[in-house]
């Protein structure tokens, strides 16, 4: 005992001397505690929130306005076999669905020595998504889950099911806009501001995957812009949300119950989600369903040019600073462009006092742009910025071009001139090269006849019957004048030089790097 309370007495006074210490800390760390965790890597408080304890009366709310759209089309199917009723629908993938059709391979009609069967008629059902934009009946959906229904049903979350017609479609932005009539309003759901998501926001999304019925799953907006090469106006939305087949047409919602994207398309090696879903922004939606509901069909905005990737080859051979904006490689006679003197060759650098970064931003600046708007559009010609102002008109139907062929093979073209260091060889345009390379009569320039396998001319993908149209955006009209102002830029000392090609595909500019004038031996 006497041990014990030495010992005692010998840590009370260090006892003492330590708690002003370890009071002072103990209270440094409660403060800490109420301090977000982000706030300490200097994070403020108001960005470090906390995710939703849960989604659940989100959820419940946008339920009901989230439809399950199936489509059915009759197809011709051969080797059926007679009194056997079609293939069962399952989910794309099931066991089920191989089952059955190992079951009807192997009893196929003429297998076993029977006689073929008559072709007969097989429905083909498919699924996806929608939701409801209007109580009368509004239903908003992918065009790809409605191609080539000839019957829609939507079903709503209370199991009625109705019969569809479509209003419009629209397949450059896939999206599509059905009408129902339903015995009682429906419940709408409301487009939200799509811009103003940001990268890791959350987000929620409501469909129909693999045919289960109303099925929501949760995650964040993983990027914006996305380009996946679907359309001329890509500017997906990308996020981790699970979303599978039948996903399709359903919604993409903002924590304030806003549809601010439709899930449109998945990136996936095996078909089911891997964490690489995209939506078409709502922004966007919203104007093209309004006049798929107004019109029947989208209108959009039509400058009249086709445009092509400014290089840093092609800025460096105009004189510009930085690759950026868009290239004209064509203007249609009597549109909007043409009637605004816009040119060949010029680089369109705003549009609308908006930068034109990339080529691909321009097709949907022009389409959201009013019909009947006039802009300035800032161009990049002759070294220097002009400005000039076009009265936006409304996009044309596509119209398809024949390419004409030929089965004979006419005599080879004499004497073409060789451009040194380029790989090409060139020749004028006459009645014998027209022949041999089916061009236009009225086409004019000079033909391309000739393309070295290694050169660089091949690599940009120059071929014979190519015609160069301009160099340097001086029209030519003999091999002489493309000689000419190829040596004029070699004197120049410039690292290439840019070309305006008439193809099979169209006008586009292309441009070729230029070596040092070959020098003769001796």
């Amino acid at each position: 005992m006497p041990r014990i309370s030495a010992r005692l007495k010998g840590f009370l006074p260090m006892h003492r001397l330590l708690f002003p210490t370890l009071r002072a800390t103990l209270l440094s760390l409660l403060a800490l505690l109420a301090v977000p965790p982000l706030a300490l890597f200097g994070v403020p408080a108001a960005i470090a929130r906390e995710a939703p304890a849960s989604f659940a009366d989100l959820a419940a709310a946008l339920l009901p306005g989230v439809v399950n759209i199936s489509t059915s089309a009759k197809v011709q199917a051969r080797g059926d076999v007679p009194g056997l009723p079609d293939l069962p629908v399952f989910p794309p993938g099931s066991p089920f669905e191989q089952f059955f059709r190992d079951f009807l391979e192997r009893n196929r009609p003429g297998k076993h020595g029977h006689n073929e069967a008559v072709p007969q008629m097989r429905r083909l059902q498919s699924l996806g998504s929608g939701f409801v934009l209007d109580p009368s009946g509004i239903i908003v959906t992918n065009t790809h889950v409605i191609d080539g229904a000839d019957e829609i049903t939507v079903t709503t979350q209370d199991g009625t099911a109705m019969k569809a017609t479509v209003i419009g479609r629209d397949d450059r932005v896939d999206l599509a806009v059905l009408r129902v009539k339903p015995e009682k309003p429906l419940h709408a759901l409301r487009f939200g501001d799509s811009d103003k998501m940001r990268v890791g926001d959350w987000v929620l999304a409501i469909g129909n995957p693999f045919g289960l019925g109303g099925t929501v799953t949760a995650g964040i907006v993983s990027a914006r812009g996305r380009d996946i090469h679907q359309g001329p106006y890509d500017d997906f939305i990308q996020t981790d949300t699970p979303i599978n087949r039948g996903n399709s047409g359903g919604p993409l919602f903002n924590m304030d119950g806003e549809v601010i994207g439709i899930n449109t398309a998945i990136y996936s090696p095996t078909g089911g989600s891997i964490g690489i879903g995209f939506a078409i922004p709502s922004n966007m939606a919203k104007t093209t369903v309004e006049q798929l509901i107004r019109y029947g069909h989208a209108r959009r905005g039509w400058l009249g040019v086709r445009i092509q990737q400014v290089t840093s080859d092609i800025a460096e051979s105009l004189g510009m600073h930085d690759a950026v904006g868009a290239m004209v490689a064509g203007v249609t006679e009597g549109g909007p462009a043409a009637t605004a003197n816009i040119h060949n060759g010029d680089i369109i650098l705003k549009f609308n006092n908006q930068d034109v970064k990339e080529m691909r931003s321009l097709p949907r600046m022009v389409a959201e742009t009013a019909i009947g708007q006039e802009v300035p559009v800032v161009l990049w010609r002759d070294g220097k910025e002009q400005t000039v102002h076009v009265k936006i008109g409304e996009m044309p139907e596509e119209q398809k071009e024949a390419n004409l062929q030929s089965g004979q093979e006419p005599a080879p073209v004499d004497r073409p001139m060789e451009l040194s260091g380029l790989g090409l060889r060139i020749a004028p345009l006459t009645s014998e090269t027209r022949e041999h390379f089916q061009i236009n009569p009225d086409q004019k320039g000079v033909v391309i006849t000739d393309v070295a396998p290694d050169s660089a001319a091949a690599q940009k993908g120059l071929k014979p019957g190519d015609v160069i149209v301009e160099v340097q955006q001086e029209q030519v009209n003999s091999p002489e004048d493309v000689k000419d102002r190829v040596e004029r830029l070699r004197e120049q000392n410039r690292k290439s030089v840019l070309m305006l090609l008439q193809g099979s595909d169209g006008l586009r500019w292309v441009p070729l790097p230029l070596s040092p004038t070959p020098r003769q031996p001796g």
